[in-house]
This record gives structure tokens, C-alpha cells and sequence, in this order.
């Protein structure tokens, strides 16, 4: 048995521990032989390809990215994609696929196999956190943890200063890293992309904020959009997917609100900073056990299917099914941290 391995989209801590225990226990339980495939789906696409067997995965648990790289390729979109995806991976002997990624990367392993009858299994990982089927996604609780520390850090400037920072954070169209970072961190805004904030009222909310003789923290997710207007881009250009890329709102919003206060506003924009670096402890916890169920899915030839976290508990469900809707912020949940607005 040869099992191809590949991780896709955007890179984030914890990918390199999902491939090491797929490893471990394939080859010490099972047996099985396994093939790396480079930068996400370019690797089976074109066929590039690395050895992959213990020695290769031994000190990579606490590193971040990926030893086999990634990429935002997507085959569908490619002159014959189908085709050369199955090639290749008949010219490596592969039996079964796994593919560690999050949407997109995921919404392609479903299509190779309900319409093409690829043996693919899936991983879910995204820093996002807005895969549904699952309670969380490997990646998150690190860009959170990273996220949280560098709002701890603008505190104490902007009080020296008495100004306001404005601190914009990933996410895409899922609020869920600024929902998280925001509490821990104690910001005094919070605005998610599930939520359209309305200018007057963020502005009313730094006022008294200042009233109060301290300094506000604004946390703003790259997807959120004010109540009068669209979302505010930078840069329009598309991913392979048709994403637009995201950013440019926290740099936007920080002038609306030195023109409308006169209070002085600053921006930090996290950024990549979010996906880099070592894994926290329960992101590796997480992509250790979805490595270890996703090769137990392959021997079960339980195909098609997506290891997920429910409650403490790793259980399988299609992918399909995992990528159907995006996982977003409850307004329930949003509403619990409005009592810290202002």
C-alpha cells in the first residue's frame, strides 16, 4: 500500500505534525509506503514528488509550515487537471490520498473522488477556524495565541500615547481569530465580518473609551465591512480559487476614525505573522490525532471521508459535507463580548 500525502492553500502550524503522525503510524501499525507530493495540489498536478518515510519526519513536530510545501493551486482549473492528477498518481503507485487543507484544498479532494473515483481522505486546517463539521481546526488556537500577544503589546503603547490602535487580523470572511483574540486580548472594539458595524457607533464607542482615560484597541477582522459601503480592498486581484485577496479595512478604519474623532489612530496589520512559527501545544495535540485517524481511515479504505473534532472526539464525515458552508461566528456569541465595547 502507498499512500500520497500533500498539504494545500495557506500554510499554518500544525501541518508538519499531522504528516508525522500519518507516517509513524502508517508505517510501524501498517506497513504502508508514502510519497510526499509538493506545494498542495501543483505536486500531483505535475507530479513532484519527495520521499517521505520516518527519518524525513523525525524533528518536525514543533515546526511550523510545511516540509512538503503548499500552494493555492487548483487542478480543477487547470487544462486537463483531472487527467494529469490521476497520471501521476498512477505513475507513483498510489492507493489512497491524503489531502491536509481547508476549503478549498478539501472542496478538491471531495470532486476527485465523488466525481472521479480518486481514493482521497481529508484533514481539516485552516488558521480561520470556519470549516463546518468540526469544532476546531488545527492552525487556529496558535494565530489566536499570536494574535492575542500582540494586542497584550499595543496596550501599552497606546496608553503611553493615549491613542487609538487599530489592530486587523486574518480570518477571511469568518470572524472567529478576532472574536477569540479580541476577548483574550481586552479590546475595546471588536468588529467580525457576521456583523456590519455602523462608523457613528464604533466612533461613539472610542469616545467614551477615552472618557474613561484610557486608551482603545480596535480588533477588526480582514473581512469586516461597514453598514454603508462594501468591503474595503486593497488589492483586487483572485487566487486560483476566485478569493479576493483580503486586507486594507484596518488601515481604512483608522482614518474614519481620526477624521470623525480627532483622536489620533494607528494600524497594525498581523498579517502572516499569524500563520508562522512553532505550533501551540493544542495544535499539536489536534493535528497529531487527525494524522492518526486519517491513516486509520485509509486502512478501513473509508474514503471520501474527513476526520473531525467533536467534543474530545475524532470522528469521520464526508467532505463534501465539511466543505458544503462555511463555519461562522453565532450572533449569540458575538453579542456576549458587546458588553466590553466602549
Amino acid at each position: 500500500m502507498r499512500v500520497g500525502v500533500l498539504t494545500g492553500g495557506g500554510d499554518c502550524p500544525g501541518l508538519n505534525a499531522v504528516i508525522r503522525a500519518v507516517v509513524r503510524k502508517g508505517v510501524q501499525e501498517y506497513g504502508y509506503d508514502f510519497t510526499g507530493f509538493r506545494d498542495g495540489w501543483r505536486g500531483p498536478l505535475e507530479g513532484r514528488t519527495v520521499p517521505l518515510d520516518i527519518p524525513a519526519v523525525r524533528g518536525i513536530l514543533p515546526r511550523g509550515g510545511t516540509i512538503l510545501g503548499s500552494s493555492r493551486t487548483n487542478p480543477l482549473q487547470a487544462e486537463d487537471g483531472v487527467r494529469r492528477v490521476r497520471e501521476n498518481l498512477a505513475e507513483q503507485d498510489i492507493d489512497a490520498l491524503i489531502a491536509i487543507g481547508g476549503e478549498d484544498t478539501l472542496g478538491v479532494a471531495a470532486t476527485l473522488y465523488e466525481e472521479h473515483g480518486v481514493p482521497c481522505v481529508g484533514v481539516p486546517k485552516t488558521i480561520d477556524n470556519d470549516l463546518s463539521g468540526t469544532d476546531f481546526t488545527f492552525g487556529f488556537d496558535t494565530a489566536v495565541n499570536i494574535a492575542t500577544e500582540a494586542i497584550d503589546r499595543l496596550h501599552t503603547t497606546a496608553e503611553s500615547h493615549m491613542r487609538v490602535l487599530v489592530c486587523e487580523v486574518m480570518g477571511r470572511h469568518a470572524g472567529w481569530i478576532a472574536l477569540h483574540s479580541g476577548l483574550a486580548g481586552g479590546a475595546n472594539v471588536i468588529l467580525v465580518p457576521e456583523h456590519r458595524f455602523d462608523l457613528d457607533e464604533v466612533c461613539g464607542w472610542i469616545t467614551s473609551r477615552f472618557e474613561a482615560a484610557y486608551a482603545p484597541i480596535v480588533v477588526v477582522a480582514e473581512g469586516a465591512m461597514p453598514r454603508e459601503g462594501e468591503m474595503v480592498l486593497k488589492d483586487e486581484s483572485h487566487d486560483s480559487f476566485g478569493h479576493v485577496r483580503l486586507s486594507g479595512v484596518g488601515e481604512w478604519l483608522a482614518k474614519q476614525i481620526e477624521k470623525r474623532t480627532g483622536k489620533e489612530a494607528r494600524t497594525t496589520v498581523l498579517g502572516h505573522v499569524q500563520r508562522g512559527g512553532t505550533p501551540s501545544a493544542f495544535d499539536r495535540w489536534l493535528a497529531t490525532r487527525f494524522g492518526l485517524h486519517a491513516i486509520d481511515c485509509v486502512h478501513d479504505g473509508d474514503y471520501g471521508k474527513m476526520v473531525a473534532l467533536h467534543g474530545t472526539r475524532i470522528e469521520r464525515i464526508p467532505i463534501s459535507e465539511a466543505t458544503a458552508e462555511l463555519k461562522t461566528v453565532d450572533p449569540e456569541l458575538y453579542a456576549e463580548a458587546g458588553v466590553f465595547f466602549g
